[in-house]
């Protein structure tokens, strides 16, 4: 076995590798912008050695995976969080990191997280880049309708049908501000079929997958909501409990309690943060269909609307998992709600 600890960089990664068969033990910096990572991993599998690399969970090192995927070479990351924890010297460079992944492999302590495979990657792509689209679309809406309420027109969603735009642009406006319309409005009719053309491969892909259909049938939950659901949490079988989930998606609050006081803080955001979105704009389209959530138009006026908005959040996300996980739509969860049969063992999130 030939272990390689990585502590990588977008420019250039510090490794540290130990052949265990021989004893060699060696520590290089190999940059990224000559082809010298590449020779470096093409002579290591010449070797016919079985290889394991670990590196924290980063950014920008997709071509790096797919690199040591062609190769056949094992490739292992870890939690970045729970990695720090591991830190003991108060010292950090980038030798040590690379020597710390490295120790971690050969003791078998290694914190491996969950990798999508590249289908799943490519299909979030597509959330995101509709998702992106979207929101440069509603900050030149945004910019439209103060264009038109400096001219004393406050016409709000009627600024944006047939009568309303041509309202909009019959004002008279000083020569820049009537650019700034102009080039506003162009923008908004070249975005509009590009955001309508993703939608509809949302669509399809979700139409694809049963599960993704099943989870539909909740109310407030479409195509796009229900899709990035399946796609980010991958397998239900990781989580033995709902709670875990809500833990994974960032919807729990932070804690840090101590001698029986308990001390709860904001919510941890440490999951994927378009899920998160996409499931607290569901949950304020489900509450106003189902009736069980009524408690929590309580709860936003008794404590604040945005704890109220989290906790619909999370609580869509535990009954999206419940649904998929035991393969009910949504008027079978409803008959027999999330707790129904026996609980299962299982350790936690794989």
């Amino acid at each position: 076995m030939f272990m390689i600890g990585v502590d990588y960089h977008p420019s250039f990664q510090q490794i540290a590798f130990l052949n265990q068969e021989t004893g060699e033990f060696g520590e290089r910096r190999l940059d990224h912008s000559d082809g010298e990572v590449e020779q470096f991993y093409r002579r290591l599998q010449s070797q016919s050695v079985h290889i394991r690399v670990g590196i924290e969970a980063t950014g920008y090192a997709r071509w790096f995976e797919r690199l040591l995927g062609e190769l056949g070479i094992e490739l292992w990351i870890g939690d970045a969080a729970e990695i720090r924890t591991l830190r003991v010297r108060k010292q950090k460079t980038d030798r040590q990191d690379a020597q710390l992944l490295l120790k971690l492999l050969m003791e078998d302590r290694f914190p491996r997280v969950w990798i999508p495979n590249p289908e799943n990657r490519d299909l979030r792509q597509l959330l995101w880049h509709r998702h992106r689209l979207v929101q440069m679309r509603t900050r030149i809406l945004n910019q439209l309708q103060a264009v038109a309420m400096n001219e004393g027109k406050r016409w709000k969603k009627r600024l944006w049908n047939k009568q309303g735009r041509a309202l909009l642009e019959n004002l008279p406006l000083a020569p820049w501000a009537s650019r700034r319309r102009q080039d506003l409005s162009e923008l908004l009719d070249r975005f509009n079929p590009v955001i309508g053309e993703l939608t509809t491969a949302i669509e399809r892909e979700a139409s694809k997958r049963p599960e993704v259909v099943r989870l539909m049938t909740h109310p407030g939950v479409g195509p796009l909501t229900a899709l990035a659901f399946v796609l980010i949490i991958g397998d239900p079988f990781r989580f033995a409990r709902g709670k875990q989930v809500g833990s994974y998606v960032g919807l729990v609050p932070c804690e840090n309690s101590s001698a029986g006081r308990q001390r709860l803080g904001h919510i941890s955001k440490q999951g994927n943060k378009l899920l998160r979105f996409l499931l607290v704009e569901a949950a304020q389209v489900a509450v106003r269909f189902d009736p069980d959530w009524r408690r929590y138009l309580h709860l936003a006026v008794r404590r604040d609307r945005r704890i109220a908005k989290v906790a619909m959040g999370r609580k869509l996300a535990v009954r999206l998992f419940w649904m998929w996980r035991k393969g009910w739509d949504y008027s079978q969860f409803v008959e027999f709600g999330s707790h129904a049969g026996q609980p299962e063992a299982n350790p936690g999130v794989q």
